[in-house]
């Protein structure tokens, strides 16, 4: 027996019981005693700043997807969930905390700060944890893993100790990215570039001695003050004269030599650079390659040092402005121009960073990057889709030493200790006691921390417990797959392929798939100053966590930016109330449905059936495939067509009669043992997008046991793709469908029965359809259905040809084809009208160019959808004429 579903589905109460459940039962859990096949996924760890947003939706949506189809396959599955502790974001929501008691971190002391952190964490930290849960991630929980706790310390510690040991980590002078607002080095990549109108200032640096002046051009005069030379393309014969000479720096009047290099750009500007060594990294490179001195003028808070002059204590867009007016007064300005360039901006607090030479930590990852490069080269990783390899290899093969020390405090704190008495530098994996140079017990530990990424970058393989050997390890490593945003390519994806190769030999994952952003309807990036950003949280609760995982699969085409509307998750709300409403519908059928009855009936299976089960095997094989190959948005677009426009209008509309018709109990009993088959297999298929509905469906289905999340998934039965079935089955469909396009197109009443006559000289096809009359009766509304091999057509009839067969409707009686034709001309007049007051608009210069842009394509597309309709109307309105004439 089965039970009822409620008439209206209600996801926010199913949600939440389907999901305790599944904590409850241990569903999500994997087997580190199993012999089972693994497959595992480590999550990329969302910081424990943060909050759901598209971008964690979509990536865990499709992570969730794989797990739990792996997870029905048999596979013994570890999806290893954890948080970032994000060093600079924690720090930063920390500090304004102690800001808004009138306090700061110095003031409280590291110790302190930093318990102040834990505390942060454990009442707020885990916030996008409870959110992730609320998508129906299926994390096991139970192995959840923060970068900060006591067993990644312990492997970050090991990796950092190891590294110095080998000579690739290393202290020294570099030029690194400053944030003078979190007072921290930054990475590279995390420095965003935003393009920005400047100026270009040309500047006259004069001849010492005899009066002249070489002019150079730069964005940031205030680091003229930090000037050590003027470099010269050694090609370029406008400046041969000034090989060699000396000139005095502009407002400080400092002797600078003219050097020659062939860096310089002989286009840009006015074709000769100042070189500062200590702010700009081209410049120290220079300035090394000839042996320069490096002049830091601006300070950790973005403030001009005592190198500086008279400029002394200023900020450095205030000294800026202050020493272009001073080079004015001077006659040593020459022009400024408006210049568009690209300014490095902090991605926390969006400060523009200063490049700045600093004493810091350094990995060496020319060796690293070198071994992860072959291992993509040569298969070992495979990068989905293949475009985001020539990316890779590009950064790759420039990668410079990357800056690991961050000035903050809440980290992992770099395990070096200094011994002032001798200087000697102490990097080990026990706190030492004692200086092994000079035996000097006065040790200072590193104040710095690692960058969050060094963290990062162990996590597949320190998540299963390295460096111990654990059983975890041994069996889920390496993982099966990282699916992740390209954003965080190089941030993460690199640094875990260079550390997993070095420390376990062995790639950290099989494949890499690279998902796309998550943009609005009209394809612009979402965010907060637009107004266009789609809080997940809310769309689960409007629409229902399944409709919103639906359309996230959907419309996730590799290499393709997501284009997501909440008009759209309002369509594949429609579809989960479908499937509900077919489930329901099944469930009323199967209520006196006899299981144990049914497994001992032969009858042979009908067209409908044959089709359906067919059609059941290409679709578990299409999604299978697709969902083997992350074409998510295939895998889920082939269960909506099967599942909309298959299972609900044609199989459940065509097995009615048979469901309905108690004269003949065995082929009702078989035709619910079909029935009940095909929405279990449907169903399972279904679970991976959509958990929470079919959960729910799945308990009230006879025949069932235990969760969907273990129940098998659909293997492909080749024996049973019919593709004779489906031809017919084609054919049937596409003669209704005919009939039904033929009755509304000639406006015949919804309610009223039609004769219908179909010619033919294809007895074979005419033979298909007369074994399918009482079908084409029931589904074509028909009254009098005749099979012609040939003779006279009737008259006034509306036409449809499929295939070889000829469809007519005979019209007489049923529509009045006077009041017909009034009213398409009224249609017609009332379009055209629609139609000219909309082209006017778009012919108005005005409207177009002071309308948003919005506002302008709306009335675009309302132009092609009148016209269209229009065309359709004045089609229809000459065949009535054409039937009241012939």
């Amino acid at each position: 027996m089965s039970e009822s579903l409620a008439k209206v589905y209600s996801p926010g109460e199913i949600e939440k019981k389907w999901y305790e459940y599944w904590e409850a039962n241990f569903l999500f859990q994997a087997d580190a005693n199993s012999d089972r096949h693994p497959y595992s996924i480590v999550i990329p760890p969302p910081n424990i700043t943060g909050s759901l947003h598209m971008g964690h939706a979509l990536n865990n949506t499709l992570q969730d997807i794989l797990c739990r189809c792996k997870r029905m396959q048999g596979y013994n599955t570890l999806w290893m969930p954890g948080t970032d502790h994000a060093g600079i974001a924690t720090q930063n929501v920390v500090e304004r905390m102690l800001a808004a008691e009138g306090k700061d971190r110095h003031t409280v002391g590291r110790e302190a700060f930093i318990e102040r952190v834990w505390q942060w964490k454990k009442e707020s930290g885990g916030h996008i944890i409870n959110q992730l849960k609320r998508l129906g991630c299926s994390c096991d929980w139970s192995r959840e893993r923060f970068t900060m706790d006591a067993g990644l310390s312990a492997a970050v510690r090991e990796v950092f100790v190891r590294l110095y040991e080998d000579g690739l980590i290393y202290k020294g002078d570099y030029i690194i990215n400053w944030c003078p607002r979190c007072q921290t080095a930054l990475a590279d990549l995390e420095v965003e570039h935003e393009t920005k109108e400047g100026y270009l200032y040309y500047i006259k640096y004069p001849l010492a001695g005899n009066g002249g002046h070489l002019t150079v051009a730069t964005t940031r005069p205030e680091t003229l003050l930090g000037d050590t030379a003027v470099a010269v393309n050694p090609n370029d014969v406008r400046f041969t004269k000034f090989h060699g000479a000396t000139l005095l720096l502009p407002v400080l009047g400092r002797k600078i030599p003219v050097i020659t290099d062939d860096y310089v750009d002989m286009e840009f500007g006015a074709g000769a650079l100042k070189v500062t060594p200590a702010h700009d990294l081209n410049d120290f490179q220079l300035g090394i390659r000839h042996q320069l001195p490096a002049v830091r003028v601006i300070d950790g808070k973005g403030r001009m040092t005592e190198e500086a002059g008279r400029y002394q204590g200023m900020d450095r867009f205030t000294c800026r402005d202050k020493i272009v007016k001073d080079l004015k007064a001077d006659g040593l300005l020459e022009k400024v121009e408006k210049y568009v360039h690209g300014v490095g901006h902090c991605y926390r607090c969006r400060a523009v960073v200063e490049p700045m030479l600093s004493k810091q930590w350094f990995v060496a990852v020319k060796p690293l990057a070198e071994a992860a490069v072959a291992a993509v080269t040569e298969g070992s990783i495979r990068i989905i889709p293949p475009m985001w390899e020539k990316t890779f290899f590009e950064w790759m093969d420039n990668i410079r030493d990357w800056c690991i020390s961050r000035q903050i405090w809440w980290g992992h704190r770099i395990p070096a200790w200094n011994c002032p008495a001798c200087g000697e530098i102490i990097v080990v994996r026990e706190t030492p006691t004692h200086c092994p140079k000079c035996g000097g017990t006065e040790l200072v530990q590193e104040e710095d921390v690692l960058d969050t990424w060094f963290s990062s970058a162990l996590w597949p393989f320190s998540t299963l417990g390295w460096p111990e050997q654990t059983r975890e390890l041994t069996l889920f490593y390496p993982t099966s797959v990282l699916v992740t945003a390209f954003d965080i390519l190089f941030f993460w994806v690199a640094r875990m392929m260079m550390m997993g190769l070095y420390f376990m030999k062995e790639v950290p994952f099989r494949e890499v798939y690279i998902h796309a952003l998550v943009r609005d309807a009209e394809g612009q990036k979402m965010s907060k100053s637009k107004g266009n950003v789609v809080d997940p949280l809310e769309v689960m609760e409007e629409y229902g966590t399944d409709a919103f995982r639906f359309s996230l699969a959907a419309f996730a085409a590799m290499g393709r930016d997501v284009r997501l509307s909440e008009e759209r998750i309002a369509g594949y709300r429609n579809f989960v109330n479908k499937i509900w409403n077919a489930s329901r519908f099944t469930l009323m059928n199967l209520a006196d449905y006899d299981y144990a009855a049914a497994a001992h009936d032969t009858v042979a299976l009908s067209l409908e059936e044959r089709w359906i089960v067919s059609r059941l095997q290409q679709v578990c094989q299409a999604v299978t495939e697709a969902l083997d190959s992350y074409n998510f948005d295939q895998a889920a677009n082939q269960l909506y067509q099967f599942a909309w426009h298959e299972f609900c209008d044609w199989y459940l509309e065509l097995i009615k009669p048979a469901l309905y018709d108690n004269t003949d109990p065995v082929r009702r009993r078989h035709t619910q043992r079909v029935l009940q088959e095909i929405l279990s297999a449907l169903l399972r298929l279904l679970h991976p997008f959509m958990p929470f509905v079919t959960e729910e469906i799945w308990h009230k289905l006879p025949g069932t046991v235990g969760s969907i999340m273990v129940a098998p998934y659909p293997a492909v039965r080749q024996e049973l793709i019919d593709s004779m079935a489906e031809e017919e089955m084609n054919l049937l469909m596409a003669v209704i469908t005919a009939i039904r396009n033929l009755r509304g197109e000639m406006n015949v009443p919804p309610g009223a029965k039609a004769p219908v006559n179909l010619y033919s000289g294809n007895e074979t096809a005419l033979a298909a359809l007369r074994r399918h009359t009482k079908s084409l009766v029931i589904m074509g509304k028909i009254d009098g259905l005749s099979f012609n091999p040939d003779g006279d057509r009737p008259q006034a009839a509306a036409k449809a040809v499929v295939q070889d067969i000829e469809i007519y409707l005979p019209l007489v009686g049923l529509i009045d084809f006077a009041e017909e034709d009034r009213r398409l001309a009224r249609e017609i007049d009332k379009i055209s009208k629609d139609l000219t007051t909309s082209q006017r608009k778009l012919a108005n210069e005005d409207f177009v160019a002071k309308a948003p842009a919005e506002v302008v394509e709306k009335e675009k597309e309302k132009v092609q959808t009148l016209t269209q309709k229009l065309a359709k109307l004045k089609s229809h309105k000459e065949k009535i004429k054409a039937l009241t004439t012939g």
